[in-house]
């Protein structure tokens, strides 16, 4: 009899214990504060990407493919000899090809594009090679930032937004009497903001002139931007 009171007790202490964990648990806590700080850095855009692509019509899919690929193994052979790892990276786009229909509703004929990209850090390098290819026109030129450069920029912006979160940590501790702060929680993001201006040639323009002379682009920049938020406690 006493051993099965004595089990009883200790149950009822467990059960009261665990309640009273949890009632610890979710008092909420004192003293809190949530803020935010952000900065963002500038810089150049160091990665040019240059598509190029033709168009193929024609009656017969066989024929109109292999005129596609024709142009496309010109173009990739001669810009292959200019590739440098880095600088200059050559790779094949898009490629479709897909029945034409006439007012009938059967297939007439077929229509086909394929597409070259060069991208990389040697501007001079891709504009040049892109004005020497005959097979292909001028599509898309695009600039973004490299890998490389992204980090860098985003290390910098992120350390002066923690500098920035700590010290208006400190300065809102201080406004609300408290000595100092600790941090709880903390989410760090980042994202990037660019700005690309329009190719000084036009697309439609570029094939009468772009036989012997480079392309003319102009970078735009970006803005990477780093945002920490958080919360603090007041001590």
């Amino acid at each position: 009899m006493h051993t099965t009171k004595l089990i009883a007790a200790c149950a009822l202490l467990a059960g009261a214990t665990g309640v009273f964990a949890q009632s610890l648990q979710r008092e909420p806590p004192q003293n809190m504060a949530q803020l935010s700080a952000s900065s963002s850095v500038e810089v150049q855009q160091d990665m040019l990407s240059i598509s190029m692509n033709t168009t193929r019509d024609g009656q017969d899919a066989g024929t109109v493919q292999t005129q596609l690929k024709q142009a496309l193994d010109t173009a990739l052979a001669q810009a292959k000899q200019a590739a440098m790892p880095g600088q200059m990276e050559v790779r094949t786009g898009n490629f479709s090809l897909y029945p034409r229909y006439g007012k009938d509703g059967k297939i007439n004929g077929w229509q086909g594009s394929t597409e070259l990209v060069l991208e990389g850090k040697d501007f001079p390098r891709i504009t040049s090679t892109a004005g020497k290819i005959q097979t292909l026109t001028l599509g898309n030129v695009n600039f973004a930032l490299s890998r490389e450069q992204r980090a860098k920029v985003e290390g910098e912006a992120q350390s002066l937004a923690i500098e920035r979160f700590k010290a208006k940590a400190g300065e809102i501790a201080k406004s609300f009497g408290f000595g100092s702060y600790t941090l709880r929680e903390v989410a760090i993001n980042a994202n990037e903001q660019g700005y690309t201006p329009r190719p000084r040639m036009m697309a439609t323009q570029a094939k009468a002139e772009m036989s012997d002379s480079p392309i003319s682009v102009e970078a735009g920049k970006s803005t990477v931007l780093v945002n920490v938020s958080g919360s603090v406690q007041m001590r």
